[in-house]
C-alpha cells in the first residue's frame, strides 16, 4: 500500500485540519468530534442544512460546505458513519431558529444514527426534518442497506436544496425541494479497480487485469454483474440503460448530465464517457441543459465513474444555477 499518510488512524484527522487550514475563509473546523461548519453559521432566520457520511469520498461532504450549499459536515471514519455527537454537534452549530435539514445516503449506519442524533436535538427544541437519498438504480439491498444505496446525486440534492435554503424558503419547502430532486435523480456507476482503505492496507474486493464490476457502490459492494473489460462505450451503455428505463427518461425531457470520477480516473477518460452519454441521449430527444464532470463523489482512489440524470424543470434549474461558494463546487458569486 503506497499513499501519502502518517498513521492510518489519524487519517481523517489530519484530512480535516488540512482541509480547514486551506479554506478558512469558508469553513471552520473542529476536532473530537470532527465536524466542518460555514464560517458564518448560524445565520438566523435560515434553514440550516447538514450531511455527513463516511470519509474518503471527497470532495463529498466537507467540500460542498459553504453559501449556496451546506451549513455544516459531519465526516466520519473511512467508509464509516459518524456516530450521533457529532452529527448533533453539527445541528446545534448551523440552527438558526428556522430548523435544520438533515441530508442523509441510504446506508443504515447513516441513517440510524441520523436518526439518533435528531431525536436529542428534538428534545432540546430544535426542528429537524430528514430526506434519504437514494439514487443508486443498480442494486435494491447491499451489504450496506435496505433498499437503494445514496450515491453521487446526492451532490445535486445538496446543491438544489442548499440553493433553496440560501434564498430564504421555510424548513418545509426546504424539505419539499430536496424530496423532488430525489424522486427525479437516478445513478449508476462502474469500477474499474478496487480501492485500500487505510486501515486495512489491502484492496477492498479483488478484479482481474480484464474484469469490470457494473453497479459498484461506493464503498466497493457488489454491482450487478462482473464482465471482461470493454471499450468505454459500451461500458456507457450499460450504465445508462437502466438508469433511463427507471424513471423513466423521455423524449423532450430535459435533464443535469453528471459524470462523477470515483477517485483514480483521468478527466480525459471521463470525458469520453460524457460524450457517449450525450449521443446516447440526444438520440432518444433527450435535451442535456446542464452538466458537470469532475470527482465529486469518490472512493479513494478507486479507478472507475458514475453517470448520475436528474430531470431537470424550471425551478430545478434555477435553483441549480443560483451562486454557490464551496471548496469543490463554485459559480456566480
Amino acid at each position: 500500500m503506497k499513499k501519502l499518510i502518517n498513521d492510518p488512524k489519524n487519517v481523517v484527522n489530519e484530512a480535516v485540519a488540512g482541509f480547514g487550514a486551506a479554506h478558512p475563509d469558508l469553513v471552520r473546523v473542529s476536532h473530537d468530534p470532527n465536524v466542518i461548519v460555514r464560517t458564518d453559521a448560524p445565520v438566523a432566520g435560515k434553514v440550516g442544512i447538514v450531511s455527513g457520511g463516511g470519509s474518503g469520498h471527497e470532495p463529498l461532504h466537507g467540500g460542498f460546505v459553504g453559501p449556496g450549499m451546506l451549513s455544516a459536515a459531519v465526516p466520519g471514519a473511512v467508509f464509516t458513519s459518524p456516530t450521533p455527537d457529532p452529527i448533533v454537534d453539527a445541528t446545534k452549530a448551523v440552527d438558526g431558529g428556522a430548523g435544520v435539514l438533515h441530508i442523509v445516503k441510504n446506508y443504515t449506519g447513516d441513517v440510524l444514527n441520523f436518526e439518533t442524533a435528531a431525536d436529542l436535538v428534538a428534545a432540546e427544541g430544535i426542528e429537524v426534518r430528514s430526506v434519504l437519498v437514494n439514487d443508486d438504480v443498480a442494486v435494491k439491498d447491499s451489504l450496506f442497506t435496505a433498499g437503494r444505496r445514496g450515491v453521487a446525486g446526492t451532490v445535486l440534492v445538496e446543491k438544489i436544496a442548499g440553493a433553496a435554503a440560501e434564498r430564504g424558503d421555510n424548513l418545509a419547502a426546504v424539505v419539499a425541494v430536496a424530496e423532488k430532486v430525489i424522486s427525479r435523480v437516478r445513478t449508476m456507476g462502474v469500477a474499474l479497480t478496487p480501492c485500500v482503505v487505510p486501515h486495512a492496507g489491502e484492496p477492498s474486493f479483488s478484479l482481474a487485469d480484464d474484469e469490470i464490476e457494473i453497479g459498484i457502490g461506493i464503498h466497493g459492494e457488489p454491482g450487478r454483474e462482473r464482465i471482461r473489460l470493454e471499450p468505454a462505450d459500451a461500458i456507457v451503455d450499460r450504465l445508462l440503460e437502466p438508469i433511463l428505463e427507471d424513471l423513466p427518461f423521455v423524449n423532450g425531457d430535459n435533464v443535469l448530465l453528471m459524470v462523477n470520477g470515483m477517485g483514480g480516473t483521468p478527466q480525459v477518460e471521463l470525458y469520453i464517457v460524457f460524450r457517449r452519454a450525450a449521443e446516447v441521449l440526444a438520440e432518444k430527444g433527450i435535451t442535456i441543459a446542464r452538466s458537470l464532470v469532475g470527482n465529486y463523489t469518490t472512493s479513494l482512489e478507486m479507478q472507475g465513474a458514475s453517470i448520475t440524470v436528474l430531470k431537470l424543470d424550471d425551478e430545478l434549474t434555477g435553483l441549480w444555477d443560483a451562486p454557490v461558494h464551496t471548496a469543490a463546487l463554485r459559480w456566480g458569486r
